[in-house]
């Protein structure tokens, strides 16, 4: 399956390393299914660091069962907890070698930090999340993992 990255480099060979540790899924390398949400990663990236934006193009394996994956399916219980956990900082993605599951966008986190901050119950979150488009992201998290199922395919600036 073909999977994008949005940034502001051209990345041949991806790594786990640069990853920044407060996001949904903890540190990893993301992709997503959607070329359209990495056109927006890699605009708002770009225009944050006045560069070029950037989607770089992967093709990864599919065949999966030979890895540790933890995969959601929707906005549930376990994937509210799993991104809270994430965004502060805990290190509970280390179990797995990739996460999948729905993004945390700005929109959709605005929702999560009410639950984060005590002022709305799980029900009433997973209630509103009903709402948001949906986004997908993959985050390898295990770099030997990362070495055999994504393979560079191609880079390209967004207009």
């Amino acid at each position: 399956m073909i999977v994008y990255h949005g940034t502001t480099e051209i990345i041949k060979t991806p790594d786990v390393l640069h990853s920044k540790g407060y996001i949904d899924f903890g540190p990893g390398f993301y992709v997503t299914t959607y070329e359209e949400q990495a056109k927006k990663w890699a605009a708002r990236k770009g225009m944050r660091q006045n560069k070029e934006a950037i989607v770089n193009v992967y093709y990864m394996e599919e065949k999966l069962d030979e890895y540790k994956v933890l995969s959601f399916e929707n906005e549930n219980e376990g994937w509210l907890e799993f991104v809270c956990s994430c965004r502060r900082g805990e290190p509970i993605n280390q179990d797995y070698d990739i996460v999948i599951g729905n993004v945390a966008n700005d929109d959709v986190f605005k929702t999560v930090d009410m639950y984060f901050r005590g002022l709305w119950d799980k029900k009433k979150v997973l209630e509103e999340l009903r709402y948001y488009k949906r986004n997908d992201q993959i985050c390898i998290v295990n770099q030997s993992t990362l070495n055999k199922i994504l393979t560079y395919q191609k880079s390209y600036k967004v207009e």
